[in-house]
C-alpha cells in the first residue's frame, strides 16, 4: 500500500506540472459519483466495474460530479471477459438520463470488439458517429491487456487515440448538440465483462 501510495503521488505531481490534473486519486471515488460498491470498486489501486462471474444486467456509469468543455484526458483500460457482450467506453459531454435512470445521454469513446476506438451517441442520436474500421483497429489492441487511450474535445473536433494512433476524428456539425458535460466510465450490460481503468489525467482546455 505504502508504495502504491507513493507511486500515485508522484505521478499526480509529474502530471500537474504537465498541466494535467489527477482524476482519480487510487484511494477513493471522490469526485466521481455511481453504483458504488454494488457495480464499481477500487482493487490494488484501479477502478473495476462489473464482474466476470455473473452477466452484468445493463449499462453502469461511474461518473464525475465535475463538468468538463474541451479538454486532454489521458487513462489506462483493460477489458475482459469472453461471455456475452463485452464491452466499455468513455462517456464525455454527457448528463445522467432520467429515464431509464441508469443511462447518459452524450458522445462516448467506445471501447470493445467492432467498436474499437470508435464515436458512439449514447442515447441520443444512438449510433457510431465516427471511426476507423473496428476491424483494423483492433491489431493495434492489447486484447485483454492494458491499452492507452487518449481523447481529445476541442470546440467541436473530436479525436480518438488508442496506444497512439488515431481511430477517430470527427467534426460535429449539429449546432444543438451539447459541448459540455460529465466524463464517465461505462460497463455496458449484457456480458461477463470486467473493466478497468487507472493513471486518469486531464487537461483543461
Amino acid at each position: 500500500m505504502k508504495f502504491l501510495l507513493t507511486y500515485f503521488t508522484v505521478f499526480a505531481s509529474l502530471a500537474s506540472a504537465w498541466g494535467q490534473q489527477a482524476l482519480f486519486n487510487g484511494k477513493d471515488f471522490s469526485g466521481w459519483n455511481g453504483d458504488i460498491p454494488e457495480v464499481w470498486t477500487i482493487q490494488n489501486g484501479l477502478i473495476t466495474g462489473g464482474s466476470l462471474e455473473k452477466t452484468v444486467d445493463k449499462n453502469y456509469f461511474l461518473a464525475t460530479e465535475k463538468i468538463y468543455s474541451d479538454f486532454v484526458l489521458k487513462l489506462k483500460i483493460r477489458l475482459r471477459g469472453e461471455e456475452g457482450f463485452i464491452n466499455s467506453g468513455i462517456q464525455f459531454r454527457s448528463v445522467r438520463s432520467k429515464d431509464p435512470a441508469n443511462e447518459m445521454i452524450g458522445y462516448q469513446a467506445d471501447f470493445g470488439k467492432e467498436y474499437w476506438g470508435t464515436l458512439y451517441d449514447e442515447s441520443r442520436r444512438n449510433k457510431t458517429l465516427a471511426g476507423n474500421d473496428p476491424k483494423t483497429t483492433e491489431e493495434i489492441v492489447k486484447l485483454s491487456g492494458w491499452n492507452d487511450y487518449e481523447l481529445r474535445a476541442e470546440g467541436k473536433r473530436i479525436r480518438i487515440f488508442i496506444n497512439g494512433q488515431l481511430c477517430t476524428d470527427y467534426t460535429e456539425t449539429d449546432d444543438s448538440i451539447p459541448q459540455t458535460g460529465h466524463i464517465a466510465i461505462q460497463v455496458h450490460g449484457g456480458g461477463k465483462a470486467l473493466v478497468e481503468v487507472k493513471d486518469i489525467y486531464i487537461e483543461e482546455l
